[in-house]
C-alpha cells in the first residue's frame, strides 16, 4: 500500500536507540583504555534514550552513568528498564519536572564548564555527534534494501520519522546532505507539536508539554534542531547564536517567509492526535495484523495523510516495539501485544532510582556526592 515500515528497535531495550548506543558504549570503553581516562555520563531522556545508554554501558570500565528522567512521566516498561539495572556505574534519577525540566538540568550542568571539566562529564543521548553518526547509516542501508525490493525513480521515497527532540530526522538530514538520493523527510509528532507548527506555518513558540500515548514525544524543546538551523542560516554561528538568546528569553524563534519556505524544500510534517494515534494502531491492526507502537503509529498516519495526496513511497521507522506501550495497544486493539522475553521478566526484578526536586543545584550535589564520597543514599 505504499507504506515501508523499518524495524529498528531489535536491540537489548527494544527501542531505535540501542542501534547507535551500543555502538557509543563500546566506542567509549575503547577510548578511554586507550588514552587512560575516565568519563561521567550525564543525560536526560523521556523514555527509550535512559535505557538504551544504561543498557549501552552499564557494567564498562571507567564509565559512569548518570540519566535524568521526569518523574512518572515514562512508560512503566521504560521505567522498569532502567531501574530494574543493577551496575555499580548506573545512577537513575527521577526528577520531579517534565522531560524539559531534566533536559535543562543536563545543559545547564554542561554549561558550567568548571564543573564539566572537574567531572569529567560526557553525553550519550542525541546531543552527543557520534550518536547521530550511527544513526545516519540505517537511513543509507533501509534505502538500499528498498531500492532492491522496489523499482524505485530517483527521490522517490520519503522517510517518515516520529521525533520529538529532532535527533532520529537530524540523521536523516544529514543523510540527505551526505547525497543520500530521497525527497524530503516527514516528521511525525503527537499533539506536543512545536515542531509541526515549525514546519506548517513557521511557529516555533514553546508550549506546555501534553502528556500522550506517545511519552517519549512528549517534549516542547527540540535540542537538535540547533544543529539543523546551523544550516538553515547559512552555517553562521552568530546568526544561530542569537536565535538561540531569543528563544531562551522570548520561548520563540521568529522566522522570515523565505527560511520558512527553505525548511519546507527538506522537511514536511504531521501532527497526531490521542485518538488519531489509537485509532492508527487499531486500523493498521485490522488490515495487516500488524501492532504498531503508539510512535510508529503517528509516523503511519503522517504518510496515510500525505499518501492521499500523492504517490511517494513512505519508509516509516519504527522506534520501540509496541510492548513497551501496553496499555496504548490494549486500548485500540482491546488486546495486550505479546512481550519479548527481555520485557516480560522485568517485573520480577527489584527497582532503584533516586528521586530529587527539579533543581540544577540538587542534581549537582547528588553528582558531586556520589564520585567524591560515593555517598548512594543521597537523594534516596
Amino acid at each position: 500500500d505504499g507504506i515501508y515500515v523499518a524495524e529498528l528497535f531489535h536491540g537489548p531495550t527494544y527501542a531505535f536507540k540501542d542501534i547507535a548506543l551500543q555502538f557509543l558504549g563500546n566506542l567509549f570503553e575503547h577510548i578511554l583504555k586507550e588514552r587512560g581516562e575516565k568519563m561521567n555520563i550525564l543525560g536526560a531522556t523521556s523514555g527509550d534514550t535512559g535505557s538504551a545508554a544504561i543498557y549501552g554501558v552499564k557494567g564498562k570500565d571507567n564509565i559512569n552513568i548518570f540519566i535524568l528522567h521526569p518523574s512518572g512521566k515514562v512508560s512503566p516498561v521504560q521505567e522498569l528498564q532502567m531501574t530494574t539495572v543493577k551496575s555499580e556505574n548506573v545512577f537513575n534519577i527521577a526528577v520531579k519536572g517534565s522531560f524539559d525540566d531534566c533536559q535543562a538540568i543536563v545543559k545547564q550542568l554542561f554549561s558550567d564548564l568548571e564543573f564539566k571539566s572537574k567531572y569529567n562529564l560526557g553525553a550519550v543521548n542525541s546531543i552527543n555527534w557520534a550518536r547521530i553518526l550511527a544513526q545516519i547509516v540505517y537511513y543509507f542501508y533501509i534505502y538500499f534494501w528498498v531500492c532492491d525490493k522496489q523499482q524505485i525513480d530517483e527521490q522517490h521515497l520519503r522517510f517518515v520519522v516520529p521525533t520529538g527532540n529532532f535527533g532520529n530526522i537530524l540523521a536523516g538530514f544529514y543523510a540527505r546532505r551526505m547525497g543520500l538520493p530521497i525527497d524530503k523527510l516527514l516528521l511525525a509528532t503527537n499533539e506536543n507539536n512545536i515542531l509541526h507548527r515549525l514546519i506548517s506555518r513557521g511557529d516555533y513558540s514553546i508550549k506546555d508539554v501534553v502528556e500522550t500515548y506517545s511519552p517519549s514525544m512528549d517534549i516542547q524543546l527540540s535540542s537538535n534542531l540547533e544543529r539543523y538551523l546551523y544550516y538553515l542560516y547559512e552555517e553562521d554561528a552568530e546568526t544561530l547564536r542569537k536565535k538561540m538568546k531569543e528563544l531562551s528569553g522570548e520561548r520563540k524563534i521568529h522566522f522570515t517567509e523565505e527560511e520558512i519556505n527553505k525548511i519546507r524544500t527538506v522537511f514536511l510534517s504531521h501532527e497526531s492526535s490521542n485518538d488519531e494515534t489509537i485509532r492508527t494502531i487499531r486500523n493498521f491492526h485490522t488490515n495487516t495484523g500488524y501492532v504498531l507502537d503508539p510512535h510508529t503509529a503517528c509516523g503511519v498516519n503522517a504518510a496515510n495523510n500525505m499518501m492521499s495526496k500523492d504517490n511517494y513511497i513512505y519508509v516509516c521507522l519504527a522506534t520501540a516495539h509496541p510492548s513497551k506501550f501496553p496499555e496504548a495497544v490494549y486500548k485500540a486493539t482491546g488486546k495486550y501485544p505479546e512481550k519479548p522475553k527481555g520485557i516480560s521478566e522485568l517485573n520480577d526484578l527489584e527497582k532503584q532510582s533516586y528521586v530529587l526536586n527539579n533543581s540544577a543545584d540538587e542534581v549537582k550535589s547528588f553528582v558531586k556526592n556520589i564520585l567524591e564520597e560515593g555517598d548512594k543514599n543521597a537523594g534516596r
